[in-house]
């Protein structure tokens, strides 16, 4: 679906012209940092769990890149609303629903902190940016299987 009038000009034409299978390159662009997005969110946990044994439970702190990858990921399912809605929609809701877990998963590893017991990984996060990682790759890759799901649906 092309946007009939872009609000973001030449960023709405570089990002929103369908390329292979007649998908956006923006739907790549955010498949990539949803896949980023888990590999700091493994460097987050480890850096909390050395900053406990560090410093104790006032020592935790969020990770600066753990927390980018996630207000990029709004950002960027917020603009990818723009060029389509339906998917950006419920991307966007998927995605809020797991920065709002991590939010919530990180206020768990401080309260483990503080009652000296072993930190957890962020199994909730963890299951909400799978989510989000299925519905990113289903919007991005769906070309590699269109031909098999046309024959059947």
């Amino acid at each position: 679906m092309q946007p009939s009038v872009t609000l973001f000009g030449p960023l709405d034409t570089i990002l929103g012209n369908p390329t292979v299978g007649g998908s956006f390159l923006i739907e790549y662009i955010i498949f990539g940092v949803v896949i980023v997005n888990f590999l700091t969110r493994q460097l987050a946990h480890r850096s909390h769990v050395k900053q406990y044994e560090n410093g104790g439970a006032d020592a935790i702190s969020r990770h600066p890149a753990h927390t980018f990858t996630n207000i990029a990921l709004i950002v960027l399912s917020f603009f990818y609303m723009t060029l389509h809605h339906h998917g950006g929609m419920v991307l966007s809701v998927l995605v809020l629903g797991a920065v709002i877990t991590d939010f919530f998963e990180f206020e768990s590893r401080k309260v483990e902190a503080r009652r000296d017991i072993p930190l957890e990984r962020p199994k909730g996060a963890i299951v909400a940016a799978l989510v989000v990682f299925m519905y990113a790759g289903y919007q991005s890759l769906f070309w590699v299987i269109k031909g098999p799901w046309s024959a059947i649906v």
